[in-house]
């Protein structure tokens, strides 16, 4: 886009937001696993997406399950843009984000709660986040919720490993988390 054009799109998406006529914002930001989709409802962060889950998919997905109301909108998501170029930089260890978890429900949504508490710069295996979300057989299930995780990143699940120390599967694709890894293992 033209500068004009790009000032005139952030005033409507700004109006858009002020009439509450905006129900899920986006924007992409750039990182060191490729370009982020990050997309924030009022309540806060709902998705992060990494460009291998196809960024057009990710929001269709979220027009059919949140609302067709979707703009991009980067103001609204300055604060996480900020979190996140901090966390690559190495100066940031933790995320202070509202989180909107709508995306997930029952036992992912105990996982996730339960990933929040893997410390920066450690790992936990599938079977221990079983353990801790209170069902030691669901072992899979972690997988399943690791693998489904809307808010990748922030909800750490980059931090879960195999029982034998193997990184196991990862959204964004094995590159990502082994970097993702060693940024954290450097601090």
């Amino acid at each position: 886009m033209t500068p004009d054009l790009d000032r005139l799109a952030a005033r409507l998406a700004l109006a858009a937001d002020e009439a509450g006529q905006l129900d899920v914002a986006f924007t992409t930001v750039a990182s060191p696993v490729g370009p982020l989709l990050l997309a924030a409802t009022e309540q806060g962060l709902v998705r992060l997406a990494y460009a291998a889950e196809d960024h057009d998919t990710v929001l269709q997905s979220l027009a059919d399950r949140i609302s067709p109301r979707v703009l991009h909108a980067p103001a609204r998501l300055a604060p996480a843009a900020r979190q996140l170029e901090e966390y690559f930089a190495g100066h940031r260890t933790s995320f202070d984000l509202p989180l909107d978890l709508r995306l997930s429900s029952g036992f992912r949504r105990d996982v996730l709660d339960r990933l929040r508490d893997v410390a920066y710069g450690t790992t936990a295996s599938y079977a221990t986040l079983a353990a801790a979300a209170g069902s030691p057989r669901a072992v899979r299930a972690v997988g399943s919720a690791c693998a489904t995780n809307p808010l990748p990143v922030v909800v750490p699940c980059h931090r879960v490993v195999r029982s034998d120390g193997a990184l196991g599967g990862y959204v964004g694709g094995a590159e990502a988390k082994r970097t993702l890894l060693t940024l954290e293992a450097a601090a």
